[in-house]
């Protein structure tokens, strides 16, 4: 089928409340529509083809890379996130290419080494605008990316652009500002904050048991895992604990993503909605856990902080990042002349040093940082 013909069907299967491909306010920079793809396939394929979605490859989610290669990074969370995301939009009836290619988007700003690299380059950033994540990753698309002759960034179209400035609310907060601040984002781009949420906290109980930073009974004190933990072992008694795990997981998530769907589709049903303009001007997250539910994934979250993301281990690592991060910033900024020619060039197209020093850090992998900062710091190492 041509685009057009997809775009028929989209109109056919879809819910009310579904956005739309050929309804798109389209990009910021005008191109003729493609005949075949629809333009939020265009999108996603932009965002897996570019340099900010490879090096995710090589950027931290909690274990560094070198760690060892069974612990997510963030491009397998991305492709986990999106999974979940496609899913949901399924059942919801919704647009599934506009949620997978938010969730893909979502993470590419982040720095090398996970919160613990964003905390220490908005530190250092503090005197000069800051740093956080979610304007970096507009900033990877609207600017930094270089692939085409006429325009810099990726040229997305509006929608894929407001997933990614209201990731999570609120949603009128100073970036916004050019995406109707205020105004809730299409539902496809709201379900993508759970599908972030229900895929880390799943991955970082499989990552945390397979390190043996989390003690299994201690976890299984919790309802929301023993509950799952539980059902796997009656129905299917006797698995070795990596499979009995990979069981566990999986029920957890599903029963998330049930939950999810069957609360959402009750608020449309209650609230009345019958059009994404009726999304838009609810305000405020039309997609949501219930309650209870709710209540013990926060449970498991309060778990995790406790006991995986301050396990010393990671915080020997995070205050290592912390020094490689600030070490590099601070030699960059007293000399910019350690930068490579073609990032230092872009002083001379308007942007002010700091910035892009922090544009070029952030894009680091972990492994890049390292190797930067023995470059500049040890001595026997070749620059």
């Amino acid at each position: 089928m041509r685009r057009t013909d997809l775009e028929e069907l989209e109109e056919r299967i879809l819910a009310p409340w579904a956005m739309l491909s050929r309804r798109s306010r389209g990009r910021a920079h005008a191109e003729p529509e493609h005949p075949l793809r629809l333009a939020f396939q265009r999108d996603r394929d932009r965002i897996v083809h570019s340099t900010a979605f490879r090096r995710l490859e090589y950027k931290t989610q909690v274990f560094v890379n070198h760690e060892g290669d069974y612990y997510r990074t963030r491009l397998t969370h991305s492709m986990e996130a999106a999974q979940i995301g496609r899913t949901l939009a399924r059942v919801l009836g919704l647009n599934e290419d506009l949620s997978e290619t938010v969730a893909l988007a979502h993470d590419l700003g982040h720095t090398p080494f996970g919160h613990a690299g964003e905390r220490e380059l908005d530190e250092l950033m503090r005197p000069y605008g800051g740093f956080e994540h979610n304007a970096q990753c507009l900033r990877i698309v609207e600017v930094l990316e270089r692939r085409y002759a006429a325009f810099a960034g990726l040229n997305l179209t509006f929608e894929v652009r407001e997933g990614i400035v209201k990731h999570s609310p609120p949603y009128d907060r100073p970036l916004a500002e050019r995406y109707e601040p205020g105004q809730a984002p299409c539902l496809e781009a709201q379900l993508v904050d759970y599908a972030d949420e229900i895929a880390y906290n799943a991955h970082d109980i499989d990552d945390g048991l397979q390190s043996q930073m989390l003690d299994p009974d201690e976890l299984a004190g919790l309802e929301l895992w023993r509950t799952h933990l539980e059902r796997t072992r009656a129905r299917l008694p006797g698995l070795e604990p990596g499979i009995e795990r990979y069981h566990a997981i999986r029920s957890l998530i599903d029963f998330l993503v049930t939950d999810l769907i069957d609360h959402t589709s009750g608020r449309i049903r209650e609230l009345g909605i019958a059009s994404v303009d009726d999304v838009r001007a609810h305000g405020r997250p039309l997609a949501q856990l219930s309650p209870a539910v709710a209540a013990q994934l926060q449970q498991l979250k309060a778990f995790l902080m406790a006991n995986l993301y301050t396990h010393h281990r990671v915080v020997r690592m995070m205050h290592k990042a912390q020094r490689v991060m600030r070490d590099l910033f601070t030699a960059y900024l007293e000399d910019p002349r350690q930068l490579p020619a073609h990032i230092l060039r872009r002083k001379d197209e308007g942007e002010e040093i700091p910035r892009v020093i922090a544009d070029y850090i952030a894009g680091m992998t972990d492994r890049f940082a390292v190797e930067e900062h023995a470059k500049l710091f040890d001595p026997p190492v070749r620059a």
